[in-house]
């Protein structure tokens, strides 16, 4: 892992605003973002993840993490973390595997950014649920937040306020 690479961790519920939010700042600071590896997951097998499927889908998006901080200018922006996948497993499954758990505690970040789900949410077909769970998730999302101490900013507003609280919180 390159230490000179200033990791941030986008997190929030499905529909939040993520993907966006990671591309936009990629494009801005001339760096490269870590897309979401569930999507692909999702779209290749052509069904939603199992449990059992959950410590995979976070090892790959940890893995690919890893990869891309070798392309990363100063920032290297994650489109979700292996946090998330343990908060939807918690979600869905009602436990996180310890694999699993290890391996969301064992990740550091930089900067923690927690998406607000104050933009329309819409269904993706099998990425996403068929309605809004926005606040069981981001209810879930804030007690891992808490219970490691992990200090985070809440992003909101449309995609420019974003991309200027971001700046603030970066420093820029």
């Amino acid at each position: 892992m390159r230490p000179d690479v200033i990791r941030v961790a986008i997190v929030g519920s499905a529909s939040s605003g993520k993907t966006t939010l990671a591309q936009a700042l990629a494009q801005r600071y001339g760096s490269v973002w870590v897309p979401e590896y569930l999507r692909e997951f999702v779209e290749t097998r052509g069904c939603v993840p199992a449990e059992e499927d959950q410590l995979h889908i976070a090892r790959t998006q940890a893995a690919r993490e890893d990869l891309a901080a070798g392309q990363a200018g100063r920032y290297l922006f994650c489109d979700t973390t292996p946090l998330m996948t343990a908060v939807y497993s918690r979600h869905y499954f009602g436990r996180v595997d310890p694999g699993l758990a290890l391996l969301a505690d064992s990740r550091r970040y930089d900067v923690t950014l927690v998406c607000a789900p104050d933009i329309p949410w819409q269904p993706d077909g099998l990425q996403r649920e068929p309605e809004d769970q926005s606040a069981a998730v981001n209810a879930i999302l804030a007690e891992a937040l808490a219970a490691r101490a992990i200090p985070h900013v809440r992003i909101h507003g449309p995609l420019a306020q974003r991309l200027r609280q971001v700046e603030a919180v970066l420093g820029l």
